[in-house]
């Protein structure tokens, strides 16, 4: 898993509420178990057309939000059913920090598992964002996970709060196996002092 310290990246202003995991990433996606490939697939039904070309008046497909890594959201993002492939899906294809004022608690959790900052901000701060990105073409703001602050070209700064062990495995870059990793000499230790067979 990539470390997250310091990321400064183009905005997606993505203005609605209860984006659920079905739109992330439709099921017919899920029969794959590898975390990479899923990207292609993001908002899916709102991308493309039913003849499989872009749909211009999707979000993503703007020009200006071309290489967008930092996705601007409404309340209740990531509801729905509890799929991971949807926190992949985002990784893949190349957000590193979703802002929202709440996220579904699965789906919450499954970002830190999977290299993507949720930052939860109230609603009147994500207010001010939207109007930022709109007031601002080609608007970025840059997350340091280590201050816990979001800043812009603009006079922003805004404290964030992330728990503690987290903020650890984000900055470190430590999945749940990074963290049993950690343990390897301790683990080889007390298998070795018990005659475990590998």
């Amino acid at each position: 898993m990539r470390p997250f310290t310091i990321h400064t990246g183009l905005v997606v202003p993505m203005d609605r509420s209860n984006v659920d995991t079905d739109q992330i990433i439709p099921k017919q996606f899920l029969k794959r178990v590898e975390r990479t490939g899923f990207g292609q697939f993001l908002f899916f039904d709102s991308r493309y057309r039913d003849d499989g070309t872009d749909n211009p008046e999707f979000i993503l497909n703007r020009p200006e939000h071309a290489g967008a890594s930092v996705l601007l959201a409404r309340r209740n993002f990531g509801c729905g059913s509890s799929r991971e492939h949807a926190p992949w899906a985002l990784e893949d294809y190349g957000f590193r920090a979703i802002v929202a004022p709440s996220f579904a608690d699965i789906f919450y959790n499954n970002c830190f598992k999977n290299g993507l900052l949720p930052i939860k901000l109230d609603e009147a701060a994500v207010d001010d964002l939207f109007a930022r990105a709109a007031a601002h073409p080609g608007y970025k703001l840059t997350v340091d996970l280590e201050k816990g602050l979001i800043t812009d070209a603009f006079g922003l700064s805004l404290k964030f709060e992330v728990d503690a062990f987290r903020r650890h495995c984000l900055l470190h870059g430590l999945d749940d196996i990074g963290l049993t990793l950690e343990h390897e000499a301790e683990i080889a230790a007390y298998e070795q002092a018990h005659g475990v067979v590998a």
